[in-house]
């Protein structure tokens, strides 16, 4: 045991190695010290358990190495989203534009007019870079920015109805991602909730009955990750407003994803938006930045300028602010709506969820080949017709054509899909597939860089 104990090399003639030379010029020598040590320090624990060195106790220096690389890796590391699933949660959701990527890159580099009024020379206001653009685009009176939806619906409900009655549709009370619950954000923005109507009918009357002298709020929520069907009806919100305004009580809707465009027509199935709501008179309407609207994750809140500006006021607001790259990300984005005529191929979400199938067809035929000539021994690949989603609770049930490869193992075993699945989440740069009915199948709808792929995958 001493004698392996002594086998250790010192920490000082490991620095002097000419092996670990390019390791030290890129992170210094505290950082290779303290790698060397943990190295050091592990090799005495396995001689301890094991009465043997560790198998990597050959080669210090390409061990301390390596260690130091997969460190100093990126927790967020690009992928090739083959999922099928567009607007991917756990993949980051819309994938930004060139123009909103060097906005953000422009306004890091150097100082910039966030709360900067230029012509007062004096403080202005963050949401100022935006809210005008949103104004144009939905015709609202104002607009507020937080950093997500969920915070635009904790900050309605929390600067408007704090203490007060909030009445909203059975069928509405949504769970999203993360166990987001409308009831669990109404308490905590302090309001009450009351329910009405049933899971698949509400009428006006539920509404009308359920006014009383606290309430706060009439509140609609779109339903964006489930759909009822069969026997049900909801009320408009156009309904609402007029109910609302007889009994002075503001409409908010959450709408959750949120598209400026008419999606029927990029041959996609229709969703509410926001510009609709607010033509029909709802007080405010919520949605996210990084779904539909295809640009950074955001919270927007559109509507009538009272109520913006009792907003802007609470002290939430400065809280669930967002910064200065999201900004620059957002307004980017939204600039690019001004040209319709160009959208489907500046914004990087439109343009994958309209993708042609027979395109998709025609990049599956091209991958197909070397990919077949490098695992068809354990594998039987085909090119088989599927269905994408657009993800992010956007039209739930709704589904797009696709084509997707699929590995197929030629002995049946389920564990040999899970190995190849998980040697390509291993790949400098992973491929992220769906396994189903004994398959792994790789949609390539959001494919763009099929020759890397291909590098990747042959590799």
């Amino acid at each position: 045991m001493k004698t392996l104990y002594s086998q250790l090399p010192a920490i000082d003639s490991l620095l002097r190695d000419p092996a670990l030379q390019p390791l030290l010029a890129q992170t210094g020598t505290a950082f290779t010290t303290h790698q060397l040590r943990a190295m050091q320090q592990e090799a005495r624990e396995h001689i301890q358990q094991h009465q043997t060195l560790p198998a990597w106790h050959a080669n210090w220096p390409q061990e301390a190495l390596r260690r130091a690389a997969r460190q100093q890796q990126s927790a967020l590391r690009p992928v090739f989203n083959l999922t099928g699933t567009v607007l991917h949660t756990n993949l980051g959701r819309a994938q930004l534009s060139d123009r909103a990527i060097e906005a953000v890159v422009n306004c890091l580099r150097q100082p910039v007019t966030l709360e900067y009024a230029l012509d007062e020379a004096a403080r202005g206001h963050r949401d100022n870079a935006v809210s005008a653009l949103l104004c144009e685009l939905t015709g609202a009176e104002a607009a507020c920015i937080v950093n997500n939806n969920a915070a635009a619906v904790l900050l309605m409900l929390a600067a408007l109805a704090p203490g007060r009655e909030v009445i909203v549709s059975r069928g509405e009370l949504v769970e999203i991602g993360g166990a987001f619950r409308i009831p669990d954000v109404m308490r905590q923005a302090g309001c009450t909730l009351v329910e009405v109507g049933t899971t698949n009918r509400t009428h006006l009357k539920d509404y009308r009955a359920a006014i009383a002298e606290n309430s706060g709020l009439l509140m609609k929520v779109h339903t964006s990750n489930y759909q009822i069907q069969g026997f049900t009806h909801a009320v408009t919100e156009a309904e609402l407003v007029e109910l609302g305004e007889a009994y002075q009580l503001p409409v908010i809707t959450d709408l959750g994803s949120g598209s400026l465009i008419d999606m029927t027509g990029f041959g996609l199935p229709a969703e509410p938006m926001p510009q609709q709501l607010i033509a029909a008179g709802v007080s405010l309407v919520s949605f996210s930045g990084d779904k539909l609207l295809g640009g950074p994750q955001a919270g927007i809140i559109i509507g009538k300028k009272a109520l913006i500006e009792q907003l802007q006021s609470h002290p939430l607001k400065r809280a669930l602010r967002v910064d200065k790259m999201t900004l620059a990300a957002l307004e980017a984005t939204l600039q690019l709506y001004r040209q319709p005529e160009t959208l489907r191929e500046a914004l990087p979400t439109l343009r994958l969820l309209t993708r042609c199938s027979q395109d998709i067809l025609q990049q599956a035929e091209r991958v197909m080949p070397p990919l077949a000539q490098r695992y068809s021994a354990d594998f039987s690949l085909a090119i088989a017709a599927c269905s994408s989603q657009i993800g992010s609770g956007s039209l739930p049930v709704e589904r797009i054509p696709s084509y997707a490869i699929t590995f197929t193992p030629r002995d049946g075993r389920g564990s040999h899909l899970n190995h190849l699945s998980q040697r390509w989440r291993s790949l400098a740069r992973p491929v992220i597939g769906r396994i189903q009915e004994g398959k792994l199948w790789l949609d390539l709808r959001c494919l763009d860089d099929e020759t890397a792929l291909i590098q990747a995958l042959v590799a």
